[in-house]
């Protein structure tokens, strides 16, 4: 499997899910370390996976992932993405996929009006896409989470349409699964930490499982996604 990293000016975890990418491949199939493209290349050779990283992509100046939703690497990423081939965005990477378009509703201002940095438990919501398929429904997980505008909201009816199509993918949870406003560490809608398109092609997700991917990071609960990735799209 071949995956693209896409790097902006002020990313600053495009390196880690190189790493967790990249072991993960070594693990179960060939197809070398993910390129990185920057945010000015207007295209790039064929991948199978396409991840935008967490940090604070131009400065998060205006909005966050707004300017970078603008860059010329993004149309070709949208274009990708309209085709069918799996993009996932964490963090920042969720904002510019919401930016861009590609993903319903919005991240802004945590509820507390700061920034939050600390393991949080998830709620995996189920286990029918690409990218949950290592994970079991219903099942927690510990993953940390580092940002200031994670909170996300939509409209009420695309709200409804997003439950009823499945596109939730995780929910801020207690250590039991259950969604209590005490777990949500940020306000989002209905504990919402992660969300697919309605293809499930698409994914963005606030915390970041590529910061536990490895037993020699404290934990290892974020490396089911990107093992089951590659066995996917391998």
């Amino acid at each position: 499997m071949k995956a693209a990293v896409i790097v902006f000016p002020g990313s600053n975890c495009d390196r880690d899910v190189q790493v967790a990418l990249a072991q993960a491949t070594a693990r179960h199939a060939s197809g070398g370390a993910p390129i990185m493209v920057w945010h000015k290349d207007a295209d790039f050779e064929k991948v199978e996976l396409i991840v935008l990283p967490g940090g604070f992509s131009y400065g998060d100046y205006l909005r966050c992932g707004a300017m970078a939703a603008q860059s010329p690497v993004m149309k070709e990423v949208v274009r990708r993405a309209n085709r069918g081939v799996p993009v996932m965005g964490i963090c920042n990477g969720f904002q510019i996929l919401t930016e861009a378009g590609l993903l319903p509703g919005a991240l802004i201002r945590n509820a507390n009006l700061k920034f939050i940095c600390r393991d949080v438990n998830l709620r995996v919501e189920t286990s029918q896409s690409l990218f949950t398929g290592r994970y079991e429904e219903g099942q927690t997980i510990r993953v940390p989470v580092a940002h200031h505008d994670g909170n996300y909201i939509a409209g009420d009816e695309e709200m409804e349409r997003m439950e009823d199509r499945g596109q939730i993918a995780f929910r801020y949870c207690a250590p039991d699964g259950t969604l209590t406003s005490d777990a949500n560490p940020n306000g989002s809608a209905r504990n919402i930490a992660g969300i697919f398109n309605e293809t499930k092609t698409v994914l963005g997700l606030m915390p970041h499982p590529e910061r536990l991917a490895d037993p020699a990071l404290g934990g290892s609960d974020g490396r089911p996604l990107f093992d089951g990735l590659v066995e996917a799209l391998s």
